[in-house]
């Protein structure tokens, strides 16, 4: 098994103990003391899995993580690891959390969860994958909505009701798109009707959320692998 893991710490010490009953899945260890020195290995051997020393996070830990391997599932070793430090971590893209003192046949057992594409986190961070999934949806559900209440209107219509929401005025509008302010007016009067709402404010309003929401995706892409609540495993610290 070749290209597995790689395991990263600056001490060396470290890395012979987590390499401990993990002979088979490693492909090299690195004694380190920078992210730096660790992105160039790992864009140079491309691992399925890194299993990272905390410590060698720092203090601008989370942008170094997500500049690493996209295609590298991290998991992160170490003590002290608070429950909101790992839900950053978590979306910064993070798979896997462990203390650094677990036993070989607990580590390997990580390992392989995250290998074969699972989450391993603290049980109290399902609560807050519950919730960020719901905020994901009803910002989805706005944008349909959104989408669904604009598609009803003609393209003049639409016209008229950007110009609308950008603050014009019937008469510019009128000018703008060769018509009469009687014509602007009919036109809003049907806009108003369509859409549901009673004057140029909220009409901007819903303007506004359809612009907000343009380029929403069906999941969020900061949260790592899309994993089904099935696909979690819960880690050992003493807050889950």
């Amino acid at each position: 098994m070749t290209n597995n893991l790689i395991i990263a710490s600056s001490c060396r010490d470290r890395v012979a103990s987590w390499k401990h009953g993990l002979d088979d899945f490693v492909s090299s260890t690195l004694v380190i003391d920078s992210l730096s020195m660790l992105r160039n290995e790992v864009v140079l051997i491309k691992p399925k899995a890194l299993l990272l020393d905390f410590d060698l996070l720092g203090t601008n830990g989370l942008a170094g993580l997500r500049s690493l391997c996209a295609e590298t599932k991290t998991i992160i070793i170490g003590d002290d690891i608070s429950e909101d430090m790992e839900w950053d971590m978590l979306k910064a893209g993070v798979r896997g959390c462990c203390r650094s003192g677990s036993d070989p046949k607990f580590l390997r057992q990580v390992v392989e969860a995250v290998h074969q594409g699972e989450l391993w986190i603290r049980r109290t961070l399902t609560c807050r994958l519950i919730d960020e999934l719901g905020k994901t949806s009803e910002k989805n559900k706005s944008y349909r909505t959104s989408l669904g209440l604009l598609s009803k209107l003609t393209q003049r219509e639409y016209d008229i009701a950007v110009r609308v929401g950008n603050g014009e005025s019937n008469k510019q509008i009128a000018s703008a798109c060769a018509i009469t302010e009687r014509t602007v007016k009919a036109h809003l009067t049907e806009v108003f009707l369509k859409l549901g709402v009673t004057d140029r404010l909220n009409l901007a309003l819903v303007l506004s959320a359809d612009d907000r929401n343009k380029g929403l995706g069906s999941s969020d892409s900061s949260m790592p692998g899309g994993s089904r609540f099935s696909d979690i495993k819960y880690s050992n610290f003493n807050s889950a």
